[in-house]
């Protein structure tokens, strides 16, 4: 059974393949078409690690656009997996990578 939390998206760890954040033309397609806004945004997948720790699955540029665009907001994660001993503090997080320019 999935589980849901509200996070800060500035706190998610990238994926090891996405340390260079959104991708540029997916995060300006997303900012033209809903800005800031989150309403009706589907969670954003993550696995949990050690410490709580949340990386992201899917949704790394939803996360961005909200990060950035409406600071201080918190988004739905769905913590499709948890891995006790996976650590995933070498990541980067959200918040650690500027936004696509």
């Amino acid at each position: 059974m999935a589980t849901f939390r509200d996070v800060d998206p500035g706190d998610l760890r990238l994926p090891p393949g996405r340390q260079d954040g959104a991708v540029p033309s997916r995060y300006h397609r997303q900012v033209h078409a809903y800005g800031s806004n989150s309403t009706g945004m589907i969670p954003i997948e993550v696995t949990e690690g050690r410490d709580g720790e949340m990386m992201i699955n899917n949704g790394v540029t939803r996360a961005t656009r909200i990060h950035y665009l409406a600071p201080g907001k918190l988004v739905s994660v769905e913590i499709t997996e948890v891995k006790p001993n996976a650590n995933f503090a070498r990541l980067l997080r959200v918040r650690d990578v500027p936004p696509p320019p």
